[in-house]
């Protein structure tokens, strides 16, 4: 088994966020009861490169949806890491089923990446920031997942978000399918955030 830091893990991550809105219908397997509202839930897609000095490096892309919890939650129903300690961390700590994937980013005036396996390509997408206020916000918020039951997972953040355009692809075959006729609602990129993940 691959060593993992034990938590809470102390991440620093430029982050790219967008924002959907998606029939209850269309989702795919939630853990945890989602937050509807008219008929519609609210998904997270997220490309993530986590950097130093953070307590790992790695990259990521992941789908969330909202849930029900006494305070901001959301439950990951896909996730994929190009590191097996990430992976295993992940899975054993706080039930995130994370998968390995080849993930490729760029970075310049316009963020680039794709993700894809060994059998066939997830999604692709491209960032383009725009201006916005230099505030770094804090946030909170808890991951649940199910582990025997709800497994709540606190997270803490400080973000500078600024709205951001983004051209995403997805595989209508693949596990991200369904998002693939849609657009997002909106879209952010978050610089240079630092993450506190768990307890």
């Amino acid at each position: 088994m691959t060593a993992y830091p034990p938590q809470p893990w102390h991440l620093v991550a430029d982050a790219r966020v967008s924002i959907w809105r998606v029939p209850v219908a269309d989702l795919p397997a939630v853990p945890a009861e989602p937050l509807v509202i008219a008929g519609h839930a609210s998904v997270f897609t997220a490309w993530i490169d986590y950097t130093p000095p953070g307590r790992l490096a790695y990259h990521e892309l992941l789908a969330a949806v909202a849930v029900k919890g006494r305070r901001v939650s959301c439950s990951i129903t896909e996730i994929w890491v190009d590191s097996e300690v990430s992976l295993h961390g992940g899975r054993d700590l706080w039930a995130i089923p994370k998968d390995l994937a080849t993930l490729d980013f760029t970075s310049g005036r316009t963020f680039t990446a794709t993700a894809a396996t060994a059998d066939d390509w997830i999604a692709t997408a491209a960032f383009k920031g725009r201006a916005g206020l230099p505030v770094r916000l804090p946030t909170s918020f808890d991951v649940v997942q199910e582990r025997d039951g709800l497994l709540r997972t606190p997270v803490g953040a400080k973000v500078r978000p600024r709205p951001a355009s983004a051209d995403w692809s997805f595989n209508p075959t693949g596990p991200l399918g369904y998002l693939a006729s849609r657009r997002p609602v909106t879209s952010l990129e978050l610089p240079a955030s630092e993450l506190r993940f768990g307890s």
